[in-house]
């Protein structure tokens, strides 16, 4: 399984990666070597990742500022690497 930035499809719909880069082991393969190749994943389920949260300020001038953010991600798990055509 893997976490990749939120997906708008429904969990259970297969999506389809263009991939950029393949590790085996020693061997590396990007670039051109890849094109026409696909990932196919299935949508697991969504969740979120940690909470950050930061404070901005500048000092003498009593301007302050609190934010956060929490990122949301598409769990998806990988089905099918097919090759080019």
């Amino acid at each position: 399984m893997v976490r990749v930035d939120l997906r708008p499809e429904e969990v259970g719909a297969d999506v389809q990666f263009v991939p950029v880069l393949l590790v085996d082991g020693d061997t590396v393969v990007a670039g051109p070597a890849l094109k026409g190749a696909m990932v196919t994943a299935t949508i697991i389920g969504d969740e979120k990742g940690p909470k950050i949260r930061a404070i901005t300020y500048k000092a003498k001038a009593n301007q302050r500022k609190r934010w956060g953010h929490r990122q949301k991600y598409s769990t998806v798990e990988i089905t099918k690497i097919s090759a080019k055509a």
